[in-house]
């Protein structure tokens, strides 16, 4: 199922939600539809709305301060976009840089993207040690970028300009 990006009624993103539950919004009147996908509609017997890719609140919801976006092998995955950060092909595995076996912990900067194949072979050893360099280092998301990077790569490059660059 699609997802769609929740923006506050000040345009910061605050999450995404299902397709349905975005139409629900719009319908209730609670939400506005700021982009839509261009050739998608959703029809029903007295309705034809595009189909929404971001919407926007009505009314402003405070949200309290997050300064760091929670870490989870998910998130780790959309972050590196399902790519090995060891050989670039799809990645179905959470690979940690500096091993638990050596006291590596679950943290942004300590976990990379990786597919099954690299993850075994490199094992309980660090990059160095295992001779295979990452291709490209592990960063830590703004809880905002993690929501942008979580709607994918084609749906991200469909983003209005000003979203993206936020994100960038």
């Amino acid at each position: 199922m699609r997802d769609t990006l929740v923006l506050n009624a000040s345009f910061e993103p605050l999450s995404t939600v299902t397709l349905n539950r975005a139409v629900v919004l719009v319908l209730q009147d609670k939400a506005v539809v700021e982009q839509a996908h261009p050739e998608l509609r959703m029809r029903g017997a007295a309705l034809d709305i595009p189909v929404p890719r971001v919407i926007r609140l009505c009314r402003y919801v405070r949200v309290p301060f997050r300064r760091q976006a929670p870490w989870s092998r998910r998130g780790v995955l959309v972050r590196d976009r399902h790519r090995c950060a060891y050989c670039g092909r799809r990645a179905t595995t959470v690979d940690h840089v500096v091993p638990r076996a050596q006291g590596g912990q679950d943290s942004w900067l300590n976990t990379v993207a990786s597919c099954a194949e690299d993850n075994h072979r490199k094992a309980d050893r660090t990059p160095e040690q295992a001779q295979m360099p990452l291709l490209r280092q592990p960063f830590e998301p703004t809880p905002a970028d993690a929501m942008l990077l979580a709607l994918g790569q084609d749906d991200y490059d469909a983003l209005p300009e000003w979203l993206a660059q936020s994100a960038a």
